[in-house]
């Protein structure tokens, strides 16, 4: 009988493209990766993988295993929330991932939430950045996610996925109080073409969102820190060493030396809940989605 681990093992590595990559996406080594991949040849009898240069390649028996692979992995989630939605109630696991603003300003509310309706239902939250959580969802590590984008820059996302709003976040400027545009009621992003900006770390969905933003206004950014929490983003703005773009949601007090200013062309953030759309009818999942979108409305005023 086929495994379903060690088939998903190989789903990783057709869809990653390597080992590593594969390894990477399922939070494993590539030791594990390579001893599953080894029991599932000895299991069916074919070779599956074959070397290509430094990396390897599916064999034509691995591209048809990988293919059966996804179908079945499809199925056995879809198995799975039909006799959920057959049994018409949320119960059990629930694997939760968020950025951490939105862990922060919408899932106290809402876990809160599903505890005292669902008491059998036992969610689990993790902090995720967005890609992070994409990749969680598509690969059944997660069974939910709270996922942003921005209003010109559209977070990618795989065949297979549904997705809920949640709210709209609007983001401001915020900058050390004796800045120059401190007292003003709102402000042009081309105005701040000769400060130093904070931003979040290299490599991150709303890193690369910022470059983009600040070049599409004619301003060439000059980052002096990089920093994953608002909380720390917004301590060095108070010591005077940058400014820098500051959601509203989960933002909290601001701290004493900083002011934050609306932009006049408004800056959002589309907050949404994804899961697989063949989880779509789990109990759980409307449940949760539910919760969230109520958490939204309190946080927006809406």
């Amino acid at each position: 009988m086929l495994n379903l681990d060690r088939l998903r093992t190989l789903s990783a590595i057709a869809r990653h493209g390597s080992v590593s990559a594969a390894a990477e996406g399922l939070h494993v080594t590539t030791s594990a990766v390579s001893q599953q991949i080894a029991k599932l040849e000895r299991e069916t009898g074919q070779q599956l993988l074959a070397k290509n240069g430094r990396g390897v390649r599916l064999t034509d028996a691995g591209r048809l295993l990988a293919e059966h692979a996804g179908r079945i992995l499809s199925q056995v989630e879809l198995a799975q929330a039909e006799l959920e939605a057959h049994r018409g109630q949320a119960v059990g696991d629930l694997r939760l991932a968020a950025f951490p603003t939105a862990a922060r300003g919408l899932f106290p509310a809402a876990l809160a939430a599903l505890r005292t309706e669902y008491p059998q239902l036992r969610a689990r939250l993790r902090e995720l950045e967005p890609d992070d959580s994409v990749r969680g969802v598509v690969r059944g590590d997660l069974d939910l996610a709270v996922v942003l984008d921005w209003y010109n820059r559209p977070l990618p996302l795989p065949e297979g996925l549904a997705k809920a709003p949640l709210l709209d976040d609007p983001a401001d400027v915020a900058m050390p109080s004796d800045h120059r545009l401190a007292r003003r009621s709102s402000v042009d992003l081309e105005e701040f073409a000769d400060d130093e900006w904070i931003s979040w770390p290299q490599a991150e969905f709303c890193h690369d969102w910022l470059m983009f933003t600040l070049r599409s206004n004619g301003v060439e950014p000059r980052i002096a820190h990089l920093a994953e929490e608002h909380h720390t983003q917004l301590a060095l703005i108070a010591a005077g060493l940058g400014v820098a773009v500051a959601p509203r949601l989960g933002r909290g007090p601001v701290p004493e030396g900083v002011s934050v200013v609306p932009v006049r062309h408004t800056m959002r953030r589309h907050v949404y809940a994804i899961w697989r759309a063949d989880a779509d009818r789990r109990p759980s999942i409307r449940a949760a989605v539910a919760a969230l979108q109520v958490a939204g409305k309190a946080v927006s005023g809406s």
